[in-house]
């Protein structure tokens, strides 16, 4: 489309990982040199990270291009794999056209091939890509694959190639022996300004058919702002200047022409807003990992924490509102109920005294009353003793009665309850207490009066 008006033999900043345009940034050739490393020292696994479109596939593709004829190489791009169809695609990767059917079986068929492959002179790579797609077992499965080696060396090398968040996966406690076995590790930084210009040119370079075009620096640090450094987000950007420089027939990217590249592929949500920066870097994402992997537990435990907290509080809020008993009255002392003493009228039979004075026997709830001015007495014969030095039938029992149990200090009890025992309000709530056991009772008090009356109650008989 433009490649004839800037005189270009092909789009130099296609999206395809092409090995031919991969620059050798100081990232890029460490990261390269870490692969080597990893694979010639015989590592048992090797991970490499970076940023969506930091180049991690162009990395791979050069590195699997310079390696020798005795390397074998399995490759899966496709990752959303449980561990079992994680073997069937390394036996189909290996050139095994049926594989078995139960796991068990293509495990052994593996093993086989593979010491078959390092018996012939063939090692076997295993390179993974997107890798961060991997489940925690099949992550498991790829260790377990790792003990699959000789007395000096692994039969088969695994490079596992991914996001980020790879590492924060392998950062889980179940993959501590995975992690472990990780030796060569290796996390792909964004370009910075200089490399940013570097790369945009370089690959202009490599597509130009006569004189290259360059691009100013103005123009390659607005550019390096826009995209962070990922070398994917640079090439949608140049590839956008180049075609609205062709439309608008400018030879040279100003920054003019810029803006509105940005402006179009932000509104296509392409491109973050301004100042956005899409990544930390290596240590930074790390600390970053580490920090959350010591944050989230906890931050997780003191919300569990807080809604148990707002559970209990909840509940003993509704309990108290069901359980809690109605508001009792304020229980009164018991008072004690004195029967009055019936005025006796004149000449009363000594059957209507007998009657009054049974009424307050011992056997009533409380003592009886103090005597009150009673009636006169029926007429007395004019030998007999005055009125005023004869006492009479009730005032004797009155008299008795206070000498034996004094009003003010007889203690206050409940029907039923033993004599001598304090009443409670506990006793007024749930009720009498159980009746004393029948204790044997003395003589009544028209009894004693009789004897006192008359010497010889044994022959005067009751009323």
């Amino acid at each position: 489309m433009y490649e004839r008006f800037y005189h270009l033999r092909e789009r130099p900043f296609a999206l395809s990982p092409d090995p031919e345009y991969l620059y050798p940034s100081r990232i890029h050739r460490e990261a390269l040199d870490y692969l080597r490393f990893g694979l010639e020292g015989q590592a048992g696994f090797v991970l490499i990270t970076g940023e969506i479109g930091s180049g991690k596939t162009t990395l791979l593709q050069v590195l699997l291009r310079n390696l020798d004829s005795q390397t074998t190489v399995v490759r899966l791009a496709n990752t959303l794999l449980d561990a079992r169809e994680l073997v069937e695609a390394l036996l189909l990767g290996l050139g095994v056209e049926n594989p078995p059917a139960t796991k068990p079986a293509m495990l052994r068929d593996l093993a086989r091939l593979l010491v078959d492959l390092r018996s012939r002179g063939q090692r076997v790579i295993a390179v993974i890509d997107e890798a961060q797609n991997l489940s925690l077992e099949a992550l498991e499965e790829l260790r377990m694959l790792s003990n699959l080696e000789t007395e000096k060396s692994k039969l088969m090398q695994i490079v596992l190639v991914g996001q980020p968040q790879l590492r924060t996966t392998l950062g889980l406690p179940a993959l501590e022996q995975l992690r472990q076995r990780v030796t060569v590790r290796y996390h792909i930084d964004p370009l910075d300004a200089a490399e940013t210009a570097n790369y945009i040119n370089h690959r202009l370079q490599r597509a130009a058919l006569g004189a290259p075009l360059q691009m100013s620096k103005e123009v390659t640090d607005a550019v390096h702002a826009r995209s962070g450094g990922v070398p994917r987000l640079i090439n949608v950007i140049c590839d956008g200047a180049l075609l609205f420089g062709y439309a608008e027939e400018a030879r040279q990217i100003d920054l003019a022409l810029l803006e509105e590249v940005f402006q179009e592929l932000a509104a296509c949500d392409i491109l973050r807003p301004a100042g956005w920066k899409p990544s930390l870097s290596a240590d930074d994402q790390i600390r970053a990992h580490d920090r959350d992997k010591v944050l989230e537990p906890a931050e997780d435990r003191v919300r569990l924490l807080s809604d148990e907290v707002v559970r209990t509080e909840h509940t003993s809020a509704r309990a108290a509102t069901v359980t809690e008993p109605a508001a009792e009255a304020p229980v009164l002392p018991a008072r004690t109920i004195i029967p009055a003493m019936p005025a006796r009228q004149a000449a009363a039979p000594a059957g209507t005294a007998s009657a009054t004075m049974a009424s307050a026997s011992p056997a009533s709830p409380s003592p009886a009353p103090a005597p009150a001015a009673s009636a006169p007495a029926a007429s007395a014969p004019a030998h007999s003793t005055p009125r005023a030095s004869m006492p009479t039938a009730s005032s004797m029992f009155a008299s008795a009665t206070a000498a034996k149990t004094p009003i003010a200090q007889a203690p206050m009890r409940s029907a039923g309850q033993p004599q001598g025992r304090q009443i409670s309000p506990r006793d007024i709530r749930t009720g009498p207490a159980a009746p004393a056991p029948a204790q044997p009772q003395r003589s009544s008090a028209w009894d004693w009066m009789k004897e006192v009356i008359f010497g010889r109650p044994s022959e005067v008989g009751g009323g």
